[in-house]
């Protein structure tokens, strides 16, 4: 069964903690612990603590029988994050690993800690767990201390029992302490919401050197319960009395419906229209119904003028655009115009990325319910706190009357179409007065998705006489990957928000590459433009895993390659002479010896007849995690196929929490990076996206799979664990376009490398 719990059904937390009572242990107030103890249950009563930061109870409950439950603001996306979190809370807490359950997601049961949100599940989310566990033990260990007669410090606990050093006969359970209550202890809150939510208590976790849970290899369990459908997905959620929910959207992106004919769908049983503004959706009472519903709906759309360039002048738009907004990434350093001016050579190159969808598995789909004004949401995004705010401001009810339920999607990393589906289910439930199912289309799905943004990149290096570089400038210019936000916590930022009319505000963003490239002169600057259609767009530009993390390094780590090549260095020695940071440096040499990598300049001059090889390597950092990638591909010059065949990634990212868990993570990064890299890019004309399923928006296929994923993991058990959901695709797309050059001699530099642009290329 599985270790995870994500609830379809009502979850409380007084069921959780069932067979102790209201009760209440109150530790940490001026009173003493025997006074505590000796007026019981009198003193214990009333009220649990409030869900809110501040509150141990908000994060750790021991259970009646002594198992543990852990209260999680964030959620597992696929990578088996609720097993690290299981292992941190169990070391901690001197628990078996078995007896932690970890419940996530739930806004009626954890507080918001940013959902799963820019690898920060462990890195963030991990660290407030684990102090809150260690608090807890505190705690635990007081209590005992008192009900024994004994300093804290004469305790031990060993699997959820404490008892003194040198008589375990003088022990008391967890469970006979609080077990089935509720902490009432008091933290310090760091008064920050989401991600940088920091919560310590008095405790201080255990010194590294005295773990004995986390760093284990230890396996998840959901893997059997979803292959064998022994587990709900969102897409299983119903509700009595409930209806199914279809969108409707224009041929023209930016047309609104301006006529409805009703009466075209009165014939199908049950079919309602819900339209206002420019959001119009049917429900029926049975799914088959609804889908004709929107078939059959007659309505006349606005004349919209078709408000998209040709695609083939996409990349001309960006450069001549107007810069919305330009930001220089970290500290410039020295003097790059001037070093420009007196080079004795000048290397450059321009890269270029497009639109990607985040092409989820299977469209989004939410449930919303209305019942004594309280509003439900089961939703599959990554983010549900920020879903119940969202629908709190679309519904104009308060936040503490909706609660977010988290749901098993089909995936998303990013912004995807589920928090869209949770607003307009919302929406639609709150005109019909029934529950409303929402089920997007495929064509919805990759049509209608936030995008990652589109981007040019610009790199130049300055080399002196003496073959020196001198001087480095970076700029990328794009789409901002926050035009619409990072979740669907503000109208503004959804489909169902900004078609009924809500005022826009759209952010800029973008980034610079994150490395320790030392050169004497060098800027790194990044610049935004306006999207293409301020409202509802199809093509509106959001966070897709490691937003622009992927583009900037294939532009960064490409034209590192193409500098050292112009030097005739090895692309790896090129790398040592400039990069200052050691943990770096060690990623890229533990990757070069994994890989077997033999020095020399790129490319390859050994190879003749259509099948080449060849060999790239790309590094890059990420919010405190390093990694490095050497991909191995193999190239068809008759056909244009490339197979990226071997990769080879060496892996920092501090302490290791559960290598079982990240040696999957990595090799799923990999594999997705593949696939944006090679086959990945949305489509469109001048009214509307025309990448709206599998043949239009391919992705890699499981023929196409690397044959080989070699991870060096890097360990730092002295250093806080960093995230590892995003950093290992960043560097993928750079290590195969180098790869591709070291085999044949040329550089591609746009993505994705499809067979046509790769036969293009190399005629």
């Amino acid at each position: 069964m599985t270790r995870q719990d994500n609830a379809t059904h009502v979850l409380s937390r007084r069921s959780l903690l069932k067979a102790g009572g209201a009760l209440v242990i109150s530790i940490g107030t001026p009173v003493a612990f025997d006074t505590v103890l000796g007026i019981g249950e009198a003193f214990a009563q009333g009220a649990k603590p409030p869900l809110t930061p501040d509150q141990l109870s908000s994060y750790i409950a021991i259970n009646a029988d002594g198992t543990v439950s852990a209260f999680f603001g964030k959620m597992d996306m696929g990578q088996g994050l609720f097993v690290a979190i299981a292992q941190m809370v169990a070391e901690e807490l001197d628990v078996p690993f078995k007896a932690v359950t970890v419940i996530m997601g739930d806004t009626a049961t954890s507080v918001n800690q940013g959902g799963a949100s820019g690898s920060t599940g462990i890195q963030m989310g991990g660290k407030q767990m684990r102090m809150a566990a260690a608090e807890a033990r505190r705690v635990l260990v007081d209590m005992a201390a008192a009900r024994l007669g004994l300093t804290a410090d004469a305790l031990t606990v060993t699997d959820g029992v404490v008892h003194a050093k040198g008589d375990a006969s003088k022990r008391a359970s967890y469970a006979e302490l609080i077990g089935g209550r509720y902490f009432n202890v008091e933290l310090d809150w760091n008064k920050e919401w989401g991600n940088p939510l920091y919560a310590p208590g008095k405790a201080k976790p255990k010194d590294a050197k005295d773990h004995k849970i986390v760093g284990k290899p230890i396996a998840r369990e959901d893997i059997a319960p979803k292959v064998y459908a022994q587990e709900d997905f969102c897409t299983d959620v119903r509700r009595p009395g409930m209806v199914h929910g279809r969108m409707l959207r224009p041929a023209i992106a930016g047309s609104v419906p301006v006529k409805v004919d009703e009466s075209s769908i009165k014939d199908i049983p049950g079919a309602k229209v819900v339209w206002e503004k420019g959001f119009l959706g049917v429900v029926a009472d049975k799914e088959w119904d609804a889908i004709k519903a929107a078939q059959t709906l007659k309505v006349e759309w606005s004349d919209a003028k078709p408000p998209f360039p040709d695609q083939a002048a996409l990349y001309d738009h960006i450069r001549s655009a107007a810069v919305r907004k330009r930001e220089i990434g970290g500290k410039e350093a020295g003097n790059v115009d001037e070093a420009f001016k007196s080079a004795a050579r000048v290397v450059e190159a321009e890269y270029e990325w497009p639109f990607q969808s985040h092409a989820c598995m299977g469209p989004a789909c939410a449930v919303v319910e209305i019942k004594d004004g309280n509003v439900t949401c089961w939703t599959g995004s990554q983010k549900p706190h920020f879903v119940r705010n969202g629908i709190a401001l679309s519904l104009g009810v308060p936040a503490e009357k909706v609660r977010s339920i988290w749901v098993v999607g089909p995936g998303s990393y990013g912004r995807s179409d589920a928090d869209d589906a949770a607003m307009d289910a919302a929406v639609l439930a709150n005109a019909v007065g029934k529950p409303v199912r929402v089920q997007y289309t495929r064509e919805q799905a990759t049509g209608w998705d936030p995008k990652g943004p589109a981007s040019v990149h610009r790199a130049r290096a300055a080399i002196d006489a003496s073959g020196n570089v001198v001087g480095y400038e970076f700029t990328s210019k794009g789409f901002s990957r926050i035009d619409v936000n990072t979740n669907g916590g503000a109208p503004k930022d959804t489909l169902a928000g900004q078609l009924r009319g809500t005022e826009l505000k759209s952010a800029d963003g973008f980034g610079v590459p994150a490395e320790s490239y030392e050169f004497a002169n060098k800027r790194m600057a990044w610049e935004t433009i306006a999207p293409l259609l301020e409202r509802s767009s199809p093509l509106r530009s959001a966070h897709l895993r490691d937003p622009v993390g992927p583009q900037i390094h294939f532009a960064s780590e490409s034209f590192m390659d193409e500098v050292a090549a112009a030097l005739n260095l090895d692309p790896i020695e090129f790398r040592l002479r400039h990069v200052k940071d050691a943990r770096d440096i060690a990623v890229i040499k533990a990757a070069a010896e994994k890989a077997a990598w033999q020095s020399r300049p790129s490319p390859r001059k050994d190879q003749t007849g259509n099948k080449v090889s060849g060999r790239g390597i790309a590094y890059a950092q990420r919010n405190g995690t390093r990694c490095a990638v050497v991909a191995e591909v193999d190239i068809d010059r008759a056909s244009g196929k490339i197979w990226a065949r071997k990769f080879t990634i060496a892996h920092d990212c501090g302490q290791i929490i559960n290598p079982d868990g990240l040696r999957h993570t990595i090799e799923g990064n990999i594999v997705q990076g593949v696939s944006r890299t090679l086959w990945e890019e949305v489509k469109f004309d001048g009214k509307n996206v025309t990448s709206i399923d599998w043949m239009t928006y391919p992705i890699l296929d499981i023929t196409e799979t690397p044959e080989s994923i070699e991870v060096v993991l890097i360990n730092h058990p002295e250093l806080p664990p960093t995230g590892a959901g995003e950093p290992s695709i960043r560097p993928v797309a750079a290590a195969i376009a180098n790869a591709i050059f070291d085999a044949t001699g040329v550089r591609i530099r746009r993505v994705p490398f499809s067979p046509d642009r790769v036969k293009q290329s190399l005629s």
